[in-house]
């Protein structure tokens, strides 16, 4: 703040120019942003803190999503013995076409990777569970990757609050945008009054 305050007064250089160079977070574009959905699976659902929650965010996401033709990439780790997606989300989904996994880092599934890299991203919506594990090793394989990753809080849990708390704290920590499914969908919007909307209001409220 100091460097600020002098390069200012003494008019070399101004704050305009000086903030862009260590701003860390910029909106969202519809252009170059998908939407992860991590193992939001029925037998792991059912043992999370907010299980109802997380599911209307991520299906709020995912009408955004369809609105806007954003990619959407699904996991389900070990669905044999954790079932399938809940049908709240899946009947939400564009298509179900759900990446089968062990691993609790998404990035190291070569299926995950393959479909991630056939889309121009920069920016990643990172919802599911659990908030501690899967999501935030993959949020760090990510950003090692060069992505942004935006984890709207509500989005994603664990069985515990103490520990989707430490995930969330991890994941702030490390750079990434913790932030609201509402502030999401804002930015992707742009602008009231237009058709995308009015029907995004619909399901807002």
């Amino acid at each position: 703040m100091k460097e600020i305050r002098h390069l200012h007064l003494d008019n070399t250089q101004t704050p305009d120019l000086i903030f862009p160079s260590v701003m860390k977070i910029s909106l969202l574009t519809r252009e170059n942003t998908g939407l992860i959905i991590v193992d939001a699976q029925e037998r792991l659902m059912q043992v999370m803190g907010n299980p109802d929650r997380v599911s209307d965010r991520i299906v709020k996401l995912l009408h955004l999503a369809r609105m806007f033709y954003l990619p959407v990439i699904l996991t389900e780790q070990n669905p044999k013995l954790l079932g399938p997606t809940i049908p709240a989300v899946k009947e939400a989904l564009p298509r179900y076409q759900p990446i089968e996994k062990l691993d609790f880092d998404c990035c190291n599934v070569e299926l995950f990777n393959t479909r991630l890299e056939e889309k121009t991203l920069r920016n990643i919506i990172l919802t599911g569970v659990e908030a501690h594990i899967c999501i935030f090793q993959t949020c760090i394989s990510l950003m090692q990757r060069g992505y942004t990753v935006h984890v709207p809080h509500h989005a994603v849990d664990s069985r515990t609050a103490d520990n989707r708390e430490i995930g969330l704290s991890l994941m702030r920590e490390a750079g990434a945008v913790v932030t609201s499914a509402e502030t999401i969908i804002f930015q992707v919007l742009k602008r009231a009054g237009t058709m995308e909307f009015k029907e995004m209001l619909k399901i807002v409220k």
